[in-house]
């Protein structure tokens, strides 16, 4: 029984990425096909890399923190510990996202103060330049 393969084509029509995408986690180690001529052959494994490395690209995660998170799986080690790492992570991602949307939010109470204090000013001006014709 032969082990199923994809070519870089396969696996970037599959997620919606670009064979550049594939190639810049090979560069960085994510992912090692095999390689036959020129050609390049992705195996499970790297199929599932690229699933997780997507996934931490989605939740915001640095590459470093991706690719750390990825490579405990491939080695030895307890599921205890790989999961108080994970969670340290998450923690780390999710604090960084709760300060963003603090930052967000006073950004948008702003712009909102902003675009009322325009409606004024330009209520203000359209009432005296209404003022100003009718006399």
């Amino acid at each position: 029984m032969s082990q199923k393969t994809w070519s870089i084509s396969d696996l970037a029509k599959e997620f919606d990425i670009t064979p550049r995408t594939l190639r810049y986690y090979e560069d960085h180690g994510i992912l090692s096909p095999e390689r036959v001529g020129l050609q390049r052959l992705y195996h499970p494994r790297d199929r599932t890399r690229l699933k997780l490395a997507l996934r931490g690209k989605r939740m915001g995660f640095s590459l470093a923190d991706i690719r750390s998170l990825i490579d405990m799986y491939d080695g030895p080690g307890s599921t205890q510990a790989q999961l108080i790492h994970y969670q340290k992570v998450l923690n780390h991602y999710k604090n960084k996202l709760q300060s963003q949307l603090k930052d967000l939010q006073q950004t948008l109470a702003e712009i909102e103060i902003q675009q009322q204090n325009c409606d004024r000013l330009l209520a203000e001006k359209s009432q005296r330049c209404h003022t100003n014709g009718a006399t």
